[in-house]
Formats: structure tokens, C-alpha cells, sequence
């Protein structure tokens, strides 16, 4: 679907979820290069160029372990997305294109204490209140003013800035990764361009495969694990897809080229322009890994307004406060961004910088950086599907830990790119195969609608099944789309 070309370079199985580049395939190569598919997905994976691009991940400057790439693979800027990559703390190299020009795209989970009998006759009302209160499409523009002065907070402290602003509770901080604020953020390194982008964007969704579904959990895997998350079957809840907006976009952009010059001047040979890096302990290094880390704290701001503005929708239609109906956040997490982490490495603790480029963190039970909340059971790792079939919670495992720097695969992963998408599908289709399911779709612009279309997507299930059967996470949950909103 939308084959431009089969790639067709050295594949060998290592088993029945993993097959292996190995790092004799090509020259600059300094590890093997490791795909998670199983056969029947495998062929499908080599209908693009991605494989190139994983293969090609594996030259950059101080990898260790493997490059990685998770079962939604596709081609993508530099890296394919659904790549990871970990590199030296001290030796290693970050490149922009290892976590993407939306830094920070990531998911927020929301419960409430309803169910499916609760909102039946006001459903409608509820989307369409979502609709108008979060602003989504391609120009879309946020419903709060913020000043120039705020915008610095903002790309310094994250969520806390908005929760300090009367958008949410403090304790959506302990639920969201990081806390929602990258200390490592320097405003300084962030250009008046990508700060004046970000001004009039906070609070909206965007364009994209960005999105806002109500879901009603459909379908309980583990009972205790949800119960410590806040889940149950038949639960009314949200899940809300975004990032970092233009701000992210233009940081990554100005980046991008900064980087493109360092390795023209000093000569540095990589198989492809566009894994443009630097030396992470360099000048050029620090700086984008801080202005990387603002465009991360910017997009925590932006869905943590996004919820405040869920909440007081929920308010209006169901004439109940927030509180009383249990709309608490269950775990907010980034899948494109870069990390400072420590891992176990032929057998040594080292230092890395993690790259998960449309790869979302899945760290098991027991590592400090996850909330005191989940420590015990696992980080949850939300993985939105498609417009029809909804999204998955699951939780780490020590597989993650042992085989892929404690990472997951972000979401379906395109089977068709969005000029394919656009030439064979039809919007008149698409609305009715989400009427004839059953849910209520608000779309800020039918190119956009047909872009995403779930035809568009791999399928979620068997995704899922990949990543659960190579151990590196556990099926907790599965939610199903009652009521859409998209950019």
C-alpha cells in the first residue's frame, strides 16, 4: 500500500519477534541493527525504506547495544520512526532526527469514575464541547493568551507552570513523566522564531495523527495491574495525542541545520544528511539537548491545558465537578524524545542518552524514575491504534529493560504514507465506516480525516502482540473510541 520500493538488504531471524541487520551489512555500521516483526509483518515492514534507515541509525557516533526499531516502523526523518537508539553519556552523539520534529508528541490517559450508561443522550454534546474548547486543525491557535514572560515558563518548567496557572491539579504532576518538567531545560537556547510559534499555539491539538477520543474501556487483561492504574471495564475514559506544536517544529528545525553544518565542517561521514548530530558533550550538543528539553516541557504544558479544558467540558454536559466525577490523569507519556539513562550493558551500569523516536518508554517494576504510584506493578505505556479500534495500556517488563533500553512501540505505525492515503481513500467512506461503528467523529478538515484514515494504519492487535510476546510489555487494557476528535 503506497509501495514506492521493496527494500531488499540482509535480513536474518533471530527469533520469532525479532530479525537482525547485522553490522557487516553495510560500511559505518558499528552494531547490528535489530527489527521486532513477526513473519507475517516482516514483508510489510520492507515495502519502505525504513529497514535502510535503522540499518543506517547503527553509524551513529557512540552507539552502544543496538539500533532499534519497534513493529510500527515506518520512514521517517533520519531515523524511521518507531527507532531507538542509545548512545555514550560521555562519547556519544545526539542528532535532532532521533527524536523528531515534534518533540514530545506523546499520549495522556484520563479516567472518570462514569460509565457507558452515564453520558447515553450526551455524548454528542460532550464531542462537540470538546470540539469547540480544544482547538484542533493545522493552524490551530490555543484559547488562552499567554505573554511573552509566560512563554519563558513555559519552556522552563512544563506543567507546573499551568498547574501554578489554575489548569489542573498538582497531583497530575506525580502522573505525568517527569513530573512534566525536563530540568534540564535553557530557555536561552531557544529562538525567538520557535518561542513566538509556540505564543499563540498552547492549548490546542494540531493537525496530524494528532487526536481526542472518548473511549470506554472494553476489555480488562490484568485486574490487578489496572486496578492500581484506575482501571475497570466499562469506565468512560480520554486519551489526548499531541506534542510541542510549532515551538517543537521550529527548535527542531533551527537545530537541524546547525547540526547539517557541523558535520560538513568537520567532515564527519554518515550514510544519510539527515542523521545530522553532534557530540552531546559539545557546545552545539548541550544546546540542543536544552532547547530539545524546552519543546518537551512546552508540550507537557499543552496537554495538561488540554486536560483542564476536558475537565470543564465534562463539567458543562454532565452539570458535576470534575472531582466528584473522577476525572484524574492515569499517566501522560512522551514517544518522541531524547533521555539521559542509565542502563545495563554486557552486564556494566552505563550512562546513555536514549533516543525513542515514535517509541515510548516501558520501564518495568522497580526503576526509580517511574511515579511511587505504579513503581511496584510497572510504567503504563499507552498505545493509541486507529480511529476505530482505539488504544492499548500496557506495562513494563523486564524484557524492555534487558532487550531494548526499556522501550515499546508508540502506536499502529503507518502502512501507507499520507500522498498514498490522500489518492485512494475516500472521506465519504471513512465517516460512514465510523458511523456504522458507532462513534461520534468531530474533524477539523476531511484531507486531514482521510490522512489518518484507520486503512492508512498497520493493525494495533497485531502490534501489540509482538511487543507482548518478545516480553517487553504486558497487555493491561484496551479502550475502545466512542466519540473523536481530530485535527
Amino acid at each position: 500500500m503506497g509501495v514506492v520500493m521493496v527494500w531488499e538488504g540482509r535480513l536474518e531471524k533471530i527469533d520469532s519477534n525479532r530479525w537482525k541487520i547485522p553490522a557487516d551489512y553495510m560500511k559505518g555500521m558499528k552494531t547490528d541493527a535489530v527489527i521486532y516483526a513477526d513473519d507475517s509483518m516482516i514483508d510489510s515492514i520492507r515495502s519502505d525504506n525504513s529497514p535502510q534507515q535503522i540499518a543506517n541509525t547503527a553509524c551513529i557516533p557512540g552507539i552502544v547495544g543496538q539500533s532499534i526499531a519497534m513493529p510500527d516502523i515506518h520512514f521517517g526523518y533520519g531515523f524511521p520512526v518507531g527507532g531507538i537508539a542509545a548512545v555514550d553519556a560521555e562519547s556519544g552523539s545526539i542528532s535532532p532526527g532521533g527524536i523528531g520534529f515534534d518533540i514530545n508528541c506523546g499520549v495522556r490517559l484520563i479516567k472518570t469514575d462514569l460509565v457507558l450508561n452515564d453520558i447515553n443522550g450526551k455524548l454528542k454534546s460532550l464531542i462537540d464541547n470538546l470540539y469547540r474548547n480544544v482547538p484542533s486543525g493545522l493552524c490551530s491557535k490555543g484559547l488562552t493568551r499567554v505573554d511573552k514572560r509566560d512563554m519563558l515558563e513555559i519552556l522552563m518548567n512544563g506543567s507546573e507552570w499551568a498547574v501554578e496557572n489554575g489548569f489542573g491539579w498538582e497531583k497530575d504532576l506525580d502522573v505525568t513523566e517527569e513530573c512534566g518538567k525536563m530540568t534540564s531545560a535553557d530557555e536561552h537556547f531557544v529562538s525567538d522564531k520557535s518561542k513566538k510559534r509556540g505564543l499563540s499555539q498552547l492549548g490546542s491539538l494540531g493537525s496530524g495523527n494528532h487526536f481526542l477520543e472518548v473511549d470506554v474501556v472494553d476489555t480488562v487483561f490484568n485486574e490487578d495491574v489496572a486496578k492500581s492504574f484506575g482501571l475497570k471495564n466499562g469506565q468512560i475514559a480520554i486519551t489526548v495525542h499531541c506534542g510541542s506544536r510549532g515551538c517543537g517544529h521550529q527548535i527542531a528545525t533551527d537545530f537541524v541545520q546547525r547540526m547539517e553544518r557541523y558535520i560538513s565542517d568537520n567532515k564527519l561521514e554518515l550514510p544519510d544528511r539527515q542523521l545530522a548530530c553532534a557530540p552531546l558533550n559539545s557546545p552545539l550538543g548541550e544546546e540542543y539537548f536544552k532547547a530539545m528539553s524546552c519543546g518537551a516541557n512546552y508540550a507537557w504544558a499543552n496537554r495538561q491545558m488540554i486536560t483542564h479544558w476536558i475537565r470543564e467540558s465534562f463539567e458543562n454536559v454532565m452539570n458535576d465537578s470534575a472531582e466528584n466525577m473522577g476525572i484524574d490523569v492515569v499517566y501522560d507519556v512522551a514517544h518522541n524524545i531524547a533521555k539521559l539513562e542509565r542502563h545495563t550493558i554486557d552486564g556494566k551500569s552505563v550512562d546513555v542518552l536514549v533516543h525513542r523516536k515514535g517509541a515510548t518508554r516501558a520501564f518495568c517494576a522497580g526503576r526509580s524514575e517511574i511515579t511511587q504510584m505504579y513503581r511496584d506493578v510497572g510504567q503504563p505505556v499507552i498505545i493509541p491504534g486507529d480511529m476505530l479500534t482505539g488504544t492499548y495500556v500496557l506495562v513494563g517488563k523486564k524484557g524492555a529493560m534487558e532487550q531494548t533500553f526499556g522501550s515499546s512501540c508508540h502506536g499502529a505505525g503507518r502502512q501507507m504514507s499520507r500522498k498514498f492515503a490522500m489518492s485512494s481513500i475516500n472521506v465519504k467512506d471513512v465517516k460512514e465506516s465510523m458511523a456504522a461503528s458507532d462513534i461520534y467523529l468531530r474533524n477539523g478538515s476531511d484531507e486531514g480525516l482521510v490522512e489518518e484514515a484507520p486503512q492508512a494504519y498497520k493493525n494495533v492487535d497485531h502490534v501489540i502482540s509482538i511487543v507482548c510476546n518478545a516480553g517487553l510489555t504486558e497487555k493491561i487494557a484496551r479502550l475502545r473510541p466512542i466519540g473523536v476528535v481530530k485535527g
